[in-house]
């Protein structure tokens, strides 16, 4: 099966990155939409790779990456509300771990770009404006780290996740105005749907606010999670436009270098952070407070961070098997995944508010998933009449 075309919204997690709904980490969603904009630059003669797999292979592949973006995503979430509820404070170290793994992804780097003949659509931008855009995207992350940071430290997993959905409803919004993308009515539904679901769960009286978290604390929680939706949504739309300006390559390596780089850029920034902060004091003493052992800090730390980056490269590895859509759809299931996860590990209050509120989530995930196909379906059928294919070959 080769890689369809999906001309759709910037979608993720997941934070979902990057904490991502949610939020994979934070270029995971970028990948979606390089196809289209590759498309608009004609017919491609790139022949997917995996197109001789035996089919049973083939359906191995497609279950072990759906598992790495579903695991991967409702594990980093879970073990960050998880470090917070047994003594961690340091919200530098919650933000680096969300991209201090990023070595991981060398592994599917070198795998595509080894097996990409794909060749340059126009010139490379120099290496000083590259470092430019690596390192501004990269400060923006961070930024955008730790507002998540913030959030989930004040806030339920579950909350938190379904916060972190109206990262979908941004999205939408930026894409129209930065992108040009089209605002169709079942996007719109989806913006209403979410911005609905988001403010139930903001006025909830009976709201299941963590040990020792204030109102007032409460209220900053929603309103960092809101926040750094948003500006996750912009930084990707941002992105997209770099894209379609200055990095057009008929690659998705071209994709993972900028994740790496830019993540090794917020891993720098976040480490910076922490020493000036003074944070770094005070993890010594948060170690051997941590409820569960001094072993059990470590490995959450580090479990933390390495979820995260499975959860990327279970969002690249469904692009490169099946398409940019099918990965889409996935990523945009597993917003509803965390929620439900958190509710069965730390058995958060579960009321009719909270219940609502999802069902209006999963209401808004439908209308996005559906506008997606529509999508997709319209860029497949042009790219064949473009091609002069037969429409079973499409």
């Amino acid at each position: 099966m080769g890689i369809s075309s999906a001309d759709s919204f910037v979608n993720y997690g997941g934070h979902l990155n990057p904490y991502g709904s949610v939020r994979f980490t934070i270029f995971t969603t970028l990948i979606n939409n390089l196809e289209p904009i590759l498309a608009k630059d004609g017919p491609s003669t790139y022949q997917h790779p995996l197109r001789k797999l035996k089919r049973l292979h083939w359906w191995i592949l497609v279950i072990l990456n759906i598992t790495f973006l579903l695991v991967g995503q409702a594990a980093a979430v879970l073990l960050g509300r998880f470090y917070y509820d047994k003594g961690g404070n340091s919200k530098w170290m919650a933000t680096l771990v969300q991209t201090a793994a990023f070595p991981i992804l060398l592994i599917p780097y070198f795998f595509i770009r080894s097996s990409d003949e794909s060749p340059s659509l126009s010139a490379p931008p120099s290496i000083l404006f590259l470092s430019a855009i690596y390192f501004v995207i990269g400060a923006l992350i961070v930024g955008d780290n730790m507002l998540y940071s913030i959030a989930l430290l004040y806030l339920s997993a579950s909350t938190y996740s379904l916060i972190c959905a109206t990262q979908l409803a941004f999205n939408a919004i930026f894409s129209f105005f930065i992108n040009r993308q089209k605002f169709t009515a079942l996007i719109l539904n989806s913006v209403v749907i979410l911005t609905i679901s988001a403010a139930l769960l903001a006025i909830n009286e009976d709201s299941d606010r963590p040990s020792g978290v204030s109102e007032r604390k409460y209220i900053i929680g929603i309103l960092t999670a809101i926040a750094a939706s948003a500006l996750y949504s912009l930084l990707l739309s941002l992105m997209q436009l770099t894209f379609e300006k200055f990095l057009k390559k008929e690659t998705f390596s071209v994709v993972l270098e900028m994740q790496i780089y830019t993540a090794v850029v917020a891993t720098c920034l976040a480490i910076v952070g922490l020493f000036a902060s003074g944070e770094w004091k005070t993890l010594h003493g948060e170690m051997g407070n941590f409820t569960t052992g001094k072993v059990s800090y470590v490995m959450t730390l580090v479990w933390t961070a390495v979820a995260w980056q499975v959860c990327s490269v279970g969002v690249v590895g469904l692009i490169f098997v099946v398409s940019s859509l099918f990965s889409n759809v996935i990523s945009t299931l597993s917003l509803a995944v965390t929620p439900i996860a958190s509710l069965i590990v730390f058995h958060d209050n579960m009321n009719g508010v909270k219940i609502i509120a999802m069902l209006l989530a999963l209401w808004g995930f439908a209308s996005y998933i559906y506008q997606n196909y529509l999508d997709d379906r319209k860029v497949r059928k042009n790219r064949c009449d473009g091609n002069n294919a037969p429409n079973d070959s499409c």
